[in-house]
Order: C-alpha cells, then sequence, then structure tokens
C-alpha cells in the first residue's frame, strides 16, 4: 500500500484503526497480566490445601477456611476476576466488530454525520460479558458452599463436571448455538440484521451489547468449562480463549465446533460412568 498517495480520510481511518487495534491489545495484554498474577499465587509449594480455599483480595489469591463464609468484600473481588477474565478471553474476538465500528463511525463524521465514539460500543459489549462475570460468580459462591469445588476452583464431583460437559457438548449441536455464532462470525450479517448502525450514545451502546449477547450465546457454555478444568488453570483458560476465536475467525468454524461438541460429550460421558 502507497501511503504516499493516500487521501486525508484514508490517513486518518489507517491512524484510528491502529489506535483502536492498540487499545484493544492493550486491555487484553492487562486482563492477561491480572490473570496471570492471581494465578502465581495458586501455586502453595506442596502445601496441604485440604480445608482450604482460595479467594482473590484483589490483588493475589489467598487462602481461607474452607467453611469461612465470604464477605461482601470477597464477592466482589471474586466477581472482578471473572470480569477481568472474561475481558482476556472475549475481547481479541470482538476485535472484528469493533474495528468495522470504528472504521463507520470515522467515515460517518467525515460526512458530517458522525456516530457515538466506539468506546460506547465496546461499553455496552463488556457489559453483557460482566453481567456473565456476576452470574458466574454466584455460581462459584454456590459451588463452594456445596463443597463442589476444590481449592483449585476446580469440580470435585464427577457428577457435576460430567453434566457441564454433556451440557457443553450438546450446546455446541443446538441450533440457538449455531445461530449466534453466525452472527459472531459475520459482522455484515450482524450489522444487517440490525438494520444499520446507531449514531446516538445510547444506541452504540445497545448495539454493543446486543453484539456481546450473540456472543455470550456462542460461548457460555464453554466458559462454564472453567469449573471442570479449574478457575484459575491457565492452560484451561488459555485453551478456551484460543478455541472460542478460532471458532469465530475460521472458515471451517462450524464445523469445529460441532467436533469439539462430540468431544466434549464424550468426556463428560466418560466421567459420568467412572
Amino acid at each position: 500500500m502507497n501511503t504516499a498517495t493516500d487521501t486525508p480520510l484514508e490517513a486518518v481511518l489507517r491512524r484510528d484503526g491502529l489506535i483502536i487495534v492498540t487499545s484493544i491489545a492493550a486491555l487484553t495484554v492487562l486482563a492477561w497480566a491480572y490473570i496471570l498474577r492471581l494465578a502465581a499465587g495458586m501455586t502453595m509449594g506442596g502445601m496441604d490445601m485440604m480445608g482450604y480455599r482460595m479467594i482473590s483480595n484483589g490483588f493475589e489469591m489467598a487462602m481461607a477456611p474452607a467453611q469461612q463464609a465470604w464477605t461482601a468484600g470477597d464477592f466482589v473481588m471474586m466477581f472482578v476476576m471473572w470480569a477481568v477474565m472474561m475481558i482476556g478471553m472475549m475481547v481479541p474476538s470482538a476485535a472484528p466488530m469493533i474495528l468495522i465500528y470504528a472504521r463507520s463511525g470515522r467515515m460517518a463524521a467525515a460526512s458530517a454525520k458522525p456516530f457515538a465514539a466506539t468506546g460506547w460500543f465496546a461499553s455496552g459489549y463488556l457489559a453483557v460479558w460482566s453481567g456473565f462475570a456476576l452470574v458466574a460468580t454466584t455460581a462459584q459462591w454456590a459451588l463452594e458452599r456445596l463443597a463442589l469445588l476444590s481449592p483449585e476452583m476446580a469440580s470435585t464431583n464427577n457428577v457435576l463436571g460430567g453434566v457441564i460437559l454433556v451440557a457443553a457438548g450438546l450446546y455446541q449441536w443446538l441450533p440457538l448455538k449455531q445461530a449466534c455464532l453466525s452472527q459472531c462470525q459475520s459482522p455484515v450479517l450482524f450489522i444487517q440484521r440490525l438494520g444499520g448502525f446507531r449514531r446516538g450514545a445510547v444506541g452504540a451502546f445497545r448495539m454493543g451489547a446486543t453484539h456481546g449477547a450473540y456472543c455470550l450465546g456462542c460461548c457460555w457454555a464453554l466458559m462454564a468449562l472453567l469449573f471442570v478444568g479449574g478457575v484459575m488453570n491457565l492452560v484451561w483458560i488459555a485453551a478456551l480463549a484460543v478455541f472460542a476465536l478460532a471458532e469465530k475467525l475460521m472458515p471451517a468454524g462450524r464445523l469445529l465446533s460441532r467436533v469439539a461438541g462430540i468431544g466434549l460429550l464424550a468426556a463428560g460421558l466418560r466421567l459420568l460412568v467412572m
């Protein structure tokens, strides 16, 4: 591409695109840095953790007696942990849609018909995943009260683990999953379905939330698998994040989704009969 012959609008679009990509990358890196910091606190040097649980204090994971009830502060810190984790795992897969919004917004501004800032769209998307983080935090609290999670925050019950795996495997084949996946795979289809962009801040936020809802519909069952492999298991977190990204960006994403569903179903049934 010959930047010397770019029009002023093309130069601005390229600059803005670089800013958005850098912002997305920075947000993702910061989220993963936080996750890595918390995960480092899960290594207790071979210490016997029987009778204890792990809880976030905001900056690292700390041990607490298993029977000690969560405080309001504990709940808030665990919610923050889940919310940041969802940012690190899901924002990269939303990058194409965010970039399209930003580019279209800049072109509209050049025509004196500006959109709301890209941040409004991104905030709507993140608000949906923050809602999921709230549900996940509540589920973790309930499972810990029932003594169904290990100190590493993984299922200790084969029935629970098997049911989650089977449910996730079956969901990969459901029409709802495929419908949500198709919206995530094709930003243009998503925009057309909504009848175009929304110019105001409220409309942009709602559009981002709608995209987030489709993304949630596509990936919530995969995120529930964290309770099987371990909420702070870095390998498991990374594997799920990469799979969610590949599912949306690869041409064979639907096939990948269904093949993974078969694998999850088989693993779940095996766990249930053990």
